[in-house]
Order: C-alpha cells, then sequence, then structure tokens
C-alpha cells in the first residue's frame, strides 16, 4: 500500500516544471491524504533509489524551507539544483517562494487519477 501511495506521489512530483517548487502539503492534499505530508518527506527521502530521475529537490516545506537537504548526498545539491533552476536561497530558503510556488490543485491541465 505505501509503494501505491509513493508511486502516486512520484507521479505529481514529476509534473513540477523546472524554476518551480511545491509543498509536501500541496502534495498530500492533492492526493486527498491531507495529513500525510509526512509521508510525502518519506517518498521524496526514498525517491533517490528509484530507477526513474524525482525532482524531489522542488519539495520544500511550507514556507519554503529545504528541510529535506540532508537526503542529497550532501548539504548543497539541493540548493544548487534549485539556483540552477532560477529559484533565489539564502540561508535555506527560497526567497521567491510565492512567486514560484506549484500548487498542483490549481494547475489547469493537471489532473491526476486517484
Amino acid at each position: 500500500m505505501q509503494d501505491d501511495f509513493f508511486q502516486r506521489i512520484y507521479e505529481v512530483v514529476r509534473q513540477i516544471p523546472p524554476g518551480k517548487v511545491t509543498s509536501y502539503g500541496a502534495i498530500a492534499r492533492y492526493l486527498g491524504a491531507s495529513k500525510s505530508s509526512r509521508m510525502v518527506g518519506w517518498a521524496m527521502n526514498a525517491s533517490h533509489s528509484q530507477p526513474e530521475v524525482i525532482p524531489a529537490h522542488r519539495v520544500v516545506n511550507r514556507n519554503g524551507v529545504l528541510t529535506g537537504k540532508n537526503f542529497f548526498g550532501g548539504s548543497t545539491i539541493m540548493q544548487e539544483l534549485l539556483e540552477s533552476e532560477g529559484l533565489i536561497i539564502k540561508d535555506d530558503k527560497i526567497l521567491n517562494f510565492k512567486e514560484n510556488f506549484w500548487d498542483p490543485m490549481e494547475e489547469p491541465g493537471f489532473r491526476f487519477q486517484i
């Protein structure tokens, strides 16, 4: 069951456009599991062992903080990936967070079958 939920999470994360970010909670809400933000975080941690690339660096906490940075094999890799996509990071926080927030619930044309 957890594997199926993780795969649903990964499908949403694959849709986040470069230069955009979303939160653990936004993904959980979209999947109808609003109290499962932590589970989304666990999925992001496990995503590094998936055969297909999952852009987990685009998932941050609700305040734009890079809370998952320690799961990228180095303390600055997550930041470097986001900066390479045009985001501005200071003290592990996305400064232009609201402008670059991608909400799957509001994204036209994106509808994942739950």
